[in-house]
């Protein structure tokens, strides 16, 4: 029996998604893990593999072609199979497939949307639906606009599906924004440090002849921020890119590049390749359209491993100017799009949320102990940071309500464990999510924290990585901060704020000995959490890293 595939949510904000492009077509076969389509959602352009075996029968929107959630994406079964019926049964979902015979349907749509783009000029336009306009997406959960750090197209030049467009700074980092289109790149909505809002217009990307004009002077009429500049013919080159392009020279030297621009390859595929240390620019794909599977990652042996790319030499600190002494000297620098949102999040939080504090000591001298054996055996050296991540995720499972999100009118209690772990950069401050914590080994968890932290100071983190959390943990204790309070992370109840060990003179068996002492400081949101319920959680988490091999078991 033909099975219906759904448009399925691909982020806790999605309402909606375009196709940005079909791997396969109808009365293609398609395999378990086989790449079906690229969907384009309101943060990222995925990639959505089948999970399902057999022959592509019908698909719900062509290329371009937006589904809300849940609406028909495809049906996969058997060739030859009437799926007339599960066709009707989702016609009213609004997706744009009302013919059964759907080899049609498509095609016949995408020609109509072209001849009438160019031909609407006025407020009227639905330029969202126009192939050639590309708007500002939304990166993050939390961005409302994006600033152009730099252009790596500009305009005349030709655009390959996959090439870098341009660097957007968030709220959160500065990330890469592909193509997901081919043509030329004929208008820029902006110049590189200007702002632009959530789905204003970012660029258009078509043919020679299109009506550019017609679809700015559109958007200006129908009340749409307009973007600001014409046509910005000198796009700013990257210098952030520069290092790193240098940096990848060395080994193409060596090694022959096979993939240039966008990768296409499985998550298992990317994940193995990750934890080898192999660059899949160099693997060969031999699946469709060249995408790399995890047998290609297996069997990849480089002809000569390259060398660890040296570090760009580090950039020295600017030295601050000499001063003649009795004169002012200071600096203004615009605030960052992180910045302005650590500002306004936290300061939401901090004068919305009722923050109590509860502070306790914690003898870590088993810890200590128990920490040199673990790294004896370990491959991934683990830190404190990661026993009391440990032990938190598994004192939360005992305390829900510690790990709940307060939501206005109700308050969710989590029974997962989702830890945020604050991260400093030179920006600001990103909290990557150690997802499902409590499940995990130590090893794993040392592993995806310095991975975490490694991506948050390259700006390599991306949306996905930092939403979700149920608790968040703050350690201060690397920079000899003994003690501190940290501002909740919302929606989270609680975040935890860690200081360093300090040797201080303890009470054992009637004798002062000197021990290994931290102290945490829980801060709660007393909507959600009462002065009981985080001190019975603080005394779990005591209990666990004072004697650390309960939190193994």
């Amino acid at each position: 029996m033909a099975e219906v595939i759904l448009m399925p949510r691909l982020s806790d904000t999605m309402t909606e998604g375009v196709i940005a492009a079909w791997h396969k077509k109808p009365g293609d076969a398609v395999k378990k893990g086989d790449l079906l389509a690229e969907i384009e959602t309101d943060k990222a352009t995925m990639e959505l593999e089948s999970y399902q075996e057999g022959t592509l029968l019908h698909v719900g929107a062509d290329k371009g072609g937006k589904l809300q959630v849940n609406d028909l994406l495809a049906i996969i079964g058997k060739a030859g199979e009437d799926v007339s019926a599960l066709v009707a049964q989702h016609a009213g979902g609004g997706n744009g497939a009302a013919a059964p015979k759907v080899e049609e349907a498509p095609k016949k749509e995408e020609p109509k949307k072209e001849e009438a783009a160019p031909k609407k000029e006025t407020a009227a336009v639905d330029v969202s639906s126009m192939e050639e306009v590309v708007l500002m997406p939304r990166l993050s959960d939390t961005m409302t606009e994006g600033v152009i750090a730099g252009w790596h197209k500009n305009v005349g030049d030709v655009v390959k599906k996959g090439e870098v467009l341009a660097d957007i700074e968030t709220d959160k980092a500065t990330m890469e924004l592909e193509s997901y289109k081919e043509g030329i790149l004929l208008y820029q909505g902006a110049k590189a440090g200007e702002k632009i809002q959530v789905n204003d217009l970012l660029c258009i990307i078509g043919k020679e002849g299109f009506d550019v004009n017609g679809v700015v002077n559109a958007l200006k009429n129908g009340g749409g921020t307009a973007a600001p500049a014409a046509k910005t013919e000198a796009a700013p080159k990257i210098e952030t890119a520069s290092p790193a392009a240098a940096a990848s020279s060395a080994p193409a030297a060596e090694q022959q590049v096979v993939n240039e621009g966008r990768i296409f390859a499985s998550p298992l595929a990317k994940k193995i390749a990750s934890e080898k240390g192999i660059d899949l620019k160099y693997v060969k794909g031999s699946g469709d359209n060249g995408r790399i599977t995890k047998s290609d990652v297996d069997s990849f042996t480089p002809s000569a491993a390259p060398a660890a790319a040296a570090p760009a030499a580090k950039a020295a600190a600017p030295a601050a100017p000499s001063v003649p002494a009795g004169q002012e000297n200071f600096v203004e620098t615009p605030v960052s799009q992180m910045r302005k949102t650590i500002a306004r999040r936290l300061s939401e939080s901090l004068f919305t949320a009722p923050h109590f504090y509860l502070t306790m000591s914690i003898d870590m001298d088993a810890c200590v102990a128990a920490r040199g054996k673990l790294n004896e055996m370990s491959k991934v050296k683990i830190s404190f940071n990661d026993l009391v991540l440990k032990a938190v995720a598994v004192a939360l499972k005992q305390h829900p309500k510690v790990n709940s999100s307060w939501l206005g009118d109700k308050i969710r209690t989590n029974y997962h464990v989702n830890i945020g772990v604050a991260v400093a950069v030179d920006e600001g401050l990103l909290v990557p999510v150690i997802r499902f914590a409590d499940t995990k080994s130590l090893s794993q968890i040392a592993a995806e924290v310095k991975d975490y932290a490694q991506k948050a100071k390259d700006k390599k983190l991306q949306p996905a990585d930092w939403e979700g959390s149920t608790f968040t943990i703050s350690n201060l204790g690397m920079f000899g901060i003994d003690q501190f309070t940290a501002i909740i992370n919302p929606p989270d109840a609680c975040i935890l704020a860690v200081g360093g060990i300090s040797q201080e003179p303890v009470v054992k068996n009637g004798a002062i000995v000197p021990g290994n002492v931290m102290k945490v400081t829980l801060s709660c949101d007393h909507r959600v959490v009462d002065g009981a319920t985080g001190s019975a959680f603080l005394q779990t988490l005591k209990s666990l890293l004072e004697e650390p091999l309960r939190m193994m078991i």
